[in-house]
């Protein structure tokens, strides 16, 4: 385990099971002036945070966004941070890896995404002296808390901006394992098309993998070649590959988790933003300022706008826009309520 050097860059991942460790990027004297509160600006040491990615930190996705919470805290709170990336989403594979990082007895370690579930509830059960938090969870228990960034509720707007904007009356959705954060946001995705537009045909699709670009090219040539030419994709790494085939095919794509929008504005008519960075940060903030929800489930949805919101292209028209900002009022207020099951037909990954 090594200690960097304040504000010097993250190592690139270069095996499954290497482990990481980031200073405050603040040095210790100035912890009060770069915002640390609580234990750090009354002369304790940092807290210690530690943090177990099931994938790549570099996938321009999910767990990039995770990370980015994680380097975030150390920034602004001054806290330490280590932690582990390129984990397999098996069971054993994520218990095993928890389990490294409780050796050390930080203060908080952080699981980032459902996948993490049921081995962190094991491990936390195992380490009572530990705090544990799985981010896209839905856990908790004595020393085990989850937060919540709904990506359902941008999801069902991006259903109601592909059922506005669809041509051919044919929208498609594209995702790879099947958690449950996964499993809502396709679910609200397919609940704002109906709502929209009933004649609507969706096609949507769980390949099995965020991040082999050459599985989901197949899978969007595939649900663009039956008529789909808006597709909402819920993919870390493996965007790249719906992205070409929307290039070539002339389809507009809906993105998630950030602004895609702001990246290729060609192809994407819009983003479903659910920053899951916030919900890494806000754990730790929260567990530094002495209010962690220990058993709680903590839940960030529209009604916090820098977490969660969609994002539209200029070519978006002024109806849909107003059609748009019309129904995210009424989820945040409570007036709409998002599905977030589905029973509906699925479009098979081609051979």
């Amino acid at each position: 385990m090594r200690l960097l050097p304040a504000m010097t860059k993250f190592p690139a991942p270069a095996s499954p099971s290497r482990r990481h460790l980031l200073a405050s990027a603040c040095a210790l004297p100035l912890l009060a002036a770069c915002g640390a509160t609580a234990r750090s600006s009354t002369g304790s040491p940092p807290l210690k945070v530690a943090a177990l990615f099931a994938g790549n930190v570099k996938d321009q996705g999910f767990m990039e966004a995770g990370w980015r919470g994680l380097q975030r805290a150390g920034t602004e709170l001054g806290v330490q941070t280590r932690y582990i990336d390129g984990i397999a989403p098996q069971k054993a594979l994520l218990a095993q890896a928890l389990e490294d990082l409780a050796k050390d007895k930080p203060d908080l370690i952080v699981a980032h995404g459902g996948q993490n579930n049921e081995a962190c509830a094991e491990v936390a059960e195992r380490h009572p002296g530990t705090l544990f938090v799985v981010t896209q969870g839905a856990v908790r228990g004595a020393n085990l808390a989850s937060y919540d960034v709904l990506q359902e509720e941008s999801a069902y707007l991006a259903g109601v901006l592909a059922a506005s904007t669809t041509r051919t009356g044919v929208v498609g959705h594209m995702s790879g394992i099947r958690v449950v954060p996964g499993l809502k946001g396709r679910a609200a995705y397919a609940a704002g098309v109906r709502a929209t537009d009933a004649k609507v045909r969706l096609l949507t699709n769980f390949s099995g993998n965020q991040d082999d670009n050459a599985l989901s090219r197949k899978v969007a040539l595939a649900q663009s070649q039956a008529g789909a030419d808006v597709i909402f994709t819920m993919l870390n790494a493996g965007r790249d590959g719906v992205t070409q085939v929307c290039r070539e095919q002339g389809r507009r794509q809906i993105g998630n988790v950030g602004d895609w929008v702001a990246r290729d504005p060609q192809v994407f008519v819009g983003s479903a933003i659910a920053d899951v960075s916030v919900g890494v940060f806000q754990a730790v903030r929260d567990l530094q300022d002495g209010r962690f929800p220990t058993g709680e489930i903590r839940k960030i949805g529209l009604a916090q706008r820098d977490a969660v919101r969609l994002t539209m292209a200029q070519d978006v028209s002024a109806a849909v826009r107003e059609r748009i900002e019309r129904v995210a009022a009424e989820i945040a207020g409570g007036r709409l309520h998002v599905p977030t099951t589905y029973d509906g037909p699925e479009f098979a990954t081609p051979a």
